[in-house]
């Protein structure tokens, strides 16, 4: 299996002055809710209910990747995991996205890494893999869903963690931080929109940006907890 690995570094800018990644969301740190149904821990909201809510792991460990001014907080959320943790930090904060999968596939333990946003309190566990599934079968360097009128997501996909590391270095050094710069250099399965949706539901990419999607967030929730 792959190794998790969740991207909490961002500032959270629309979220107002807290960090979103431990921000509580129907009583559970956001980015432990993400980190619990990666290890089917009693997470009963669909999609993946099943999986989410008391199945195996799709992930035999977890890395993080954070500012360091974060990980005391988001440590203390993570308290009790069921799964072994390992630290990505930025030692560059705000360089966006595209360093924090570097940092988090340079710290991958497995060949391959599933890498999800700290944002995202429905991603489906069964859908990740089946994403792991794809880039194995095929022998490519990931596996990235892109719906039909959305951009790839490139923040629930797997990836293979040396050549992904080694393709953001060198987007980085050109000066160029977008994650599709360093994408262009791998071999890509494309997940397209149909498969998306026989396989799950447009929620396992709902993400958390605003105070006002954290309460729609709580109220979904509060259909099924």
């Amino acid at each position: 299996m792959p190794t998790g690995a969740i991207i909490a570094g961002g500032r959270s800018t629309r979220f107002g002055d807290a960090d979103k990644s431990v921000a509580e969301l129907a009583g559970t740190p956001m980015i432990r809710r993400v980190a619990d149904r990666l290890a089917g821990a009693d997470d009963p909201v669909p999609p993946g209910a099943a999986r989410a809510s008391g199945g195996d792991p799709v992930v035999d460990d977890l890395v993080v990747n954070c500012r360091p001014d974060q990980r005391a907080a988001i440590s203390e959320a993570l308290d009790g995991y069921s799964l072994p943790i390992r630290w990505a930090l930025d030692d560059e904060p705000d360089r966006g996205p595209l360093a924090g999968i570097r940092n988090a596939c340079r710290a991958a333990s497995g060949e391959y890494a599933f890498v999800v946003a700290c944002d995202v309190p429905f991603v489906d566990p069964t859908f990740a893999e089946t994403l792991f599934s794809d880039v194995v079968d095929a022998g490519a360097d990931a596996a990235i869903p892109r719906l039909e009128d959305r951009w790839f997501q490139t923040t629930q996909a797997v990836y293979r963690a040396d050549a992904t590391a080694a393709a953001c270095d060198r987007a980085l050094a050109r000066g160029d931080g977008k994650i599709l710069a360093a994408v262009d250099e791998l071999s890509v399965v494309r997940v397209d929109d149909a498969t998306v949706r026989e396989r799950t539901t447009e929620h396992t990419f709902t993400n958390v940006n605003t105070r006002e999607e954290f309460e729609a967030a709580e109220a979904r929730l509060a259909e099924y907890v």
